[in-house]
């Protein structure tokens, strides 16, 4: 499997894949790389209806020339934990931040949750983050606000007294559970609608279709949730080990 980062042409080939409707994991195999580099290469150059092959060759380069000597010194003094590859490390990294990114979370925000995700700990203070991240406080203040209030993160207090913040096995169950809530005021509200826009008018039909159909999402959405809740407490073994989902009932 080749290495090193993408060329031009190979760029030009992910271009054409997107531009045929070519899942990421095809466009991987037909230039022999991994599924993860054409991911994270089309996230963070526009997403699959805004990639261009030559813009994102020259971001790619523009990057490259301003991260090499702070990538550099960064490999040296921060050693990976167990015997881990920091380059692959900070690839997957980048992918993870560009997948949320992707899914609507902002961008400082996805960087926080992904250095939360990928600390063995599962848990930093506002100055790990910011040195870690190398941004200022202020940046992780506001990113942790959002990732609170979408139930992505939690708050805990060390013996020092000072704010942890917390991602655990409970957090992606309480954050589905919110997405179905706020599904919920949707559905009340379009209802609401119904009444006030008249019972027999297509604008009211409309609405009526939107609720019943968001009903439907939020309750199979709440079912599943509470079905497959265990799976987010199953401990693994190797990588790649684990318990099959719960079955439905």
């Amino acid at each position: 499997m080749p290495g090193g980062r993408l060329t031009q042409q190979e760029r030009q080939q992910i271009a054409s894949g997107l531009a045929d409707s070519l899942a990421y994991a095809e466009i991987a195999r037909r230039l022999d790389r991994p599924t993860s580099t054409i991911t994270r290469e089309v996230m963070r150059n526009g997403g699959p209806t805004a990639y261009r092959a030559d813009l994102a060759h020259r971001a790619t380069e523009r990057r490259a020339h301003r991260r090499r000597p702070a990538a550099t010194r960064g490999a040296e003094s921060a050693p990976q934990p167990h015997g881990r590859d920091a380059e692959a490390v900070a690839e997957y990294e980048e992918t993870l931040t560009a997948v949320l990114i992707a899914s609507g979370v902002p961008k400082m925000a996805a960087r926080v949750l992904t250095c939360l995700f990928t600390t063995d700990e599962g848990s930093l203070n506002a100055s790990g983050l910011a040195g870690r991240l190398q941004v200022s406080p202020a940046s992780i203040s506001k990113a942790i606000s959002f990732l609170e209030s979408q139930s992505l993160v939690r708050r805990e207090r060390d013996e020092r007294r000072r704010d942890r913040y917390v991602v655990d096995d409970e957090l992606f169950y309480q954050a589905t559970i919110a997405s179905a809530r706020a599904n919920d005021r949707l559905v009340a509200t379009a209802r609401q609608g119904v009444a006030v826009l008249g019972p027999s008018t297509p604008a009211a039909a409309r609405l009526e279709n939107i609720a019943r159909f968001l009903d439907f999402i939020s309750e199979s959405i709440t079912r599943a949730a509470d079905q497959a809740r265990e799976v987010l407490h199953t401990k693994t073994g190797a990588a790649g080990e684990g318990t099959a989902p719960p079955e439905h009932r």
